[in-house]
């Protein structure tokens, strides 16, 4: 193999780049280098709205799609970004009744409904979100004479499902709806068809929900939605007790988590 060398290294630079084996090389390296850029690809994919919202500041509150077990579980979820700073990733939201709430364990596990309306992004979600971040919770609520109150916790996490997806929730701060989930935290998730609550029977089944639930409740967010005031049958609805009491169902709920920095 004979090279010409020219003053400015043009000959060489165009034989190169002619050749079979620079061809042959260039395949290869192409070939190496793919499973890099996939990877690369899948660390911009968003886990939660604050990485939508860091990627662009414009973006307003509506359904977007995050990843948070990896780039094969692509979920819609509802972005607040307007709310005490916005960034939120609201991961249940109760607004008009039009979802059953009252549904089995693998409902709640996976999620259910949809993300421009009443929905649940599902335990198992939630729990590799907050494996791989530190979040805060924000409550929001409204009941049907239009007063919107909020409770705001520092510290949120739920366990694996192998340790029943247990719920650890921290720092108070009240927006005029007081505390009811103080009470629940520790808990593991209960729904009609896995009791796991410390009550003698199950709370999901005499509540009509699932949640977190002790020995029973003080909040029942995946209650019966019904229309404000009701006592026909105690504590099923949509209540947040410290707030309205226990035979209030309220017309709006969303619980929504946002990382610490």
């Amino acid at each position: 193999m004979k090279l010409t060398l020219s003053t400015r290294g043009q000959t060489v630079n165009s034989y190169l780049t002619t050749s079979p084996l620079f061809q042959v090389v260039s395949v290869v390296l192409l070939l190496l280098l793919a499973p890099l850029v996939t990877s690369c690809d899948e660390l911009v994919l968003p886990l939660d709205c604050s990485d939508i919202y860091n990627h662009d500041h414009s973006r307003p509150s509506g359904v977007y799609t995050i990843y948070p077990i990896g780039s094969t579980s692509a979920v819609q979820v509802y972005c607040d970004m307007v709310s005490e700073g916005g960034k939120w990733t609201v991961f249940q939201r109760r607004m008009d009744g039009s979802v059953n709430f009252y549904r089995p364990w693998d409902h709640y596990k996976m999620g259910f409904g949809s993300a421009a309306g009443e929905y649940w992004l599902g335990l198992e979600n939630l729990f590799h979100l907050t494996e791989k971040k530190k979040y805060e919770l924000l409550v929001d609520m409204e009941d049907f004479s239009g007063k919107k109150v909020f409770a705001r916790y520092s510290s949120f996490a739920i366990d694996s499902e192998s340790n029943g997806y247990t719920l650890h929730v921290s720092g108070f701060t009240d927006g005029g709806a007081g505390d009811s989930l103080n009470y629940h935290n520790g808990r593991k998730f209960s729904t009609f068809d896995k009791d796991q609550d410390s009550h003698s029977k199950n709370c999901a089944r005499l509540f009509l929900g699932a949640f977190w639930y002790n020995n029973c409740h003080k909040t029942n967010p995946n209650g019966v939605y019904r229309w404000g005031a009701d006592s026909t049958l105690f504590a099923v609805g949509v209540e947040w007790s410290s707030w309205k009491g226990f035979n209030y169902s309220l017309k709006t709920i969303s619980m929504k988590i946002r990382p610490v920095h």
